[in-house]
């Protein structure tokens, strides 16, 4: 593989996560403040923390729906193809989310973020191709290091630029919470035209595409006939519960509590970026080599409950900080360890497979704590952070009584 395309599938994967640093803040505001007059004035608190739960909502669960079908697609229609049809979806969903803006039209907003949502695929994808275009299993490795550095790019990128371009301060009477959307429309742009020039798929083989709507619920039911997935999956459940409700809400939470707008909660991104870009990057293989797997994901599921009220009882809104740093420095050690005992406890023939289930719970887990946090956050903002506290709690509980047994304790060893 080509210099040239490796910086191609980089550069796909910084737009992809970008999208959700720099969208999150910005809808945050949309939604929250009134002097954003997208909704009329006289909307209840109550109502915008619902419609804000809705929008993400949709997104993650179009992301579960897409998974499945958006990788069986790469397998059929080739890698180059897959990303073209995934950025195309961007950019639909992009230009959607602009008009939007301009009708202040929640539900053109909605339909805009599912669409999103659901061609969100350009991650597995180029991890794909980058395996695909690896001459041995040390340039596969490195080349997975490239595809973090994108990740890690993207998610501390996406909320820099939001704050930029939605700050009258630097960009003047430019600046509007439109602005980071054209910006985010105009990489999505490049984005394709790398692709389109300068990658080339280097898998020839083509498996015939077959779709079938059961397929997304027939890769969750197989985890019957895997003991071990069975084990590791409620507390895996649970882990993301935790996690995607702490970062869905994070924005809600600083506007509700402190009166943070775009660029309190851009920075809060900017500080999960960083904190996930350096524990992941730099600390997993040392954490693994001094201690053991249940130790590492035992220590994250505590430091979550304990960041959970840290967070939710913060005295101030510089201090509320401190905890999602460290909530994060702790995931980025802990959600690779976990997806290598998922990848551990099956045949190389499933890894495929189990990862999409990873995923699958990441998106569902997002989806429906959106939905659910967004009604919860009407009655008390700190409700989805009791909801962080609990699922990690339960996570620990699940650590002692599901995890036992010989084989089990050989893969957390």
């Amino acid at each position: 593989m080509t210099k040239i395309a490796k910086i191609t599938l980089l550069f796909v994967v910084f737009v992809d996560l970008l999208g959700q640093g720099l969208v999150f803040p910005i809808i945050n505001s949309l939604i929250m403040e009134t002097k954003s007059n997208f909704l009329p004035e006289s909307t209840a608190m109550g109502m915008r923390h619902l419609y804000y739960g809705l929008v993400i909502g949709c997104f993650f669960l179009s992301w579960f729906l897409g998974v499945v079908y958006v990788s069986k697609v790469s397998d059929s229609i080739g890698r180059k193809n897959a990303l073209l049809v995934c950025l195309g979806g961007a950019l639909a969903g992009y230009a959607l989310t602009i008009t939007a803006l301009y009708l202040n039209s929640l539900i053109l907003l909605i339909i805009g973020r599912s669409i999103t949502g659901f061609t969100a695929g350009n991650q597995p994808i180029a991890q794909a191709a980058m395996i695909d275009g690896s001459s041995d299993a040390a340039d596969r490795d490195r080349n997975m290091g490239y595809i973090i550095t994108g990740v890690s790019f993207g998610l501390v990128g996406g909320p820099i630029i939001g704050a930029v371009l939605s700050d009258a301060n630097l960009l003047g009477s430019y600046a509007t919470l439109k602005t980071p959307f054209y910006g985010a429309f105009v990489l999505v742009l490049i984005a394709i035209f790398l692709v389109t020039f300068f990658f080339k798929d280097t898998r020839t083989e083509r498996a015939a595409f077959v779709f079938r709507p059961r397929d997304i619920t027939d890769s969750l039911i197989a985890v019957r006939t895997h003991p071990l997935v069975l084990k590791i999956l409620p507390v895996y459940a649970l882990f993301m519960i935790a996690n995607v409700t702490f970062y869905v809400f994070v924005d809600n939470f600083l506007t509700s509590a402190w009166g943070y707008g775009v660029i309190g909660g851009s920075m809060a991104m900017v500080v999960i970026g960083f904190a996930l870009a350096f524990s992941s990057t730099f600390l997993v293989k040392p954490a693994q080599e001094r201690f053991s797997k249940h130790q590492i994901i035992y220590a994250s599921l505590v430091v979550m409950v304990i960041c959970g009220f840290g967070f939710a009882f913060s005295p101030s809104g510089v201090l509320s900080y401190i905890p999602v740093f460290f909530f994060y420095f702790f995931f980025g050690v802990s959600y690779p360890t976990l997806l290598g005992l998922f990848s551990s406890a099956v045949s190389e023939t499933d890894q495929g497979w189990v990862m999409g289930v990873t995923t699958a719970v990441f998106c569902l887990a997002g989806g429906v704590m959106s939905l659910i946090g967004g009604g919860l956050m009407s009655i008390d903002i700190r409700v989805p952070y009791y909801i962080v506290i609990l699922a990690a709690i339960l996570g620990l509980i699940g650590m002692h009584l599901r995890w036992k047994g010989k084989e089990i304790k050989g893969l957390l060893a």
